[in-house]
């Protein structure tokens, strides 16, 4: 999966107009043919709006079942009216919000004969996680654990954790690791620049 920075720049002002579209008239925007047929392959992906440094809603398809412009919409109308973590935003918040979007390679499981393999198996600021165990799973996204300084031990766990599971539920032979790239375009302000981030 490549894209341009042309490419980022689209999908994260397409987000920006799917929720200020449906904001203020409470519909789902019409995308042009030109973003369809661009986007019309299919691709997880992640909307992240962030206010003042400060996450605002986060919603996503992790795993390829989409075509990429349906759901990065839908992503985005829903970081900002459905993530449970945060009132919906208001469309006068707007200005004050950056958009950011990561779209996915497909989650792939790490194999290991014992889980303390697993921390060499992962690459900050490369991998995002998914821990599946029996009561849930749980995402981190590969920009996570190099905003929070964490090491992989510490990425293993805060992702367990996401899951609704203890921290150290990773080192169980039960507990399923999987671990997906994401490729990550970001406002630098909000309706500023848009430049693909480098982890």
């Amino acid at each position: 999966m490549s894209l341009s920075d042309e490419d980022g720049q689209i999908l994260v002002r397409t987000a920006r107009l799917a929720v200020t579209e449906y904001l203020k008239k409470g519909k789902k925007i019409q995308l042009t043919d030109k973003i369809k047929s661009k986007f019309s392959y299919k691709s997880g992906v992640f909307v992240t709006l962030n206010k003042e440094e400060n996450l605002r809603g986060c919603i996503g398809f992790p795993t390829p079942d989409r075509i990429l412009h349906q759901s990065l919409v839908d992503a985005a109308i829903a970081s900002s009216t459905e993530d449970p973590r945060f009132p919906p935003v208001a469309h006068g918040e707007l200005n004050e919000i950056t958009f950011e979007v990561t779209t996915l390679t497909p989650p792939v499981e790490i194999k290991v004969n014992d889980p303390s393999e697993y921390p060499k198996m992962i690459k900050i600021g490369r991998d995002g996680l998914i821990i599946k165990w029996e009561f849930g799973a749980g995402l981190l996204l590969p920009q996570v654990p190099v905003e929070y300084g964490w090491n992989e031990e510490e990425f293993l766990g805060h992702a367990c954790e996401k899951a609704g599971a203890p921290a150290n539920f990773w080192k169980r032979k039960s507990t399923m690791v999987l671990k997906f790239e994401g490729i990550v375009f970001k406002e630098t302000e909000p309706n500023g620049l848009i430049k693909r981030l480098e982890l």
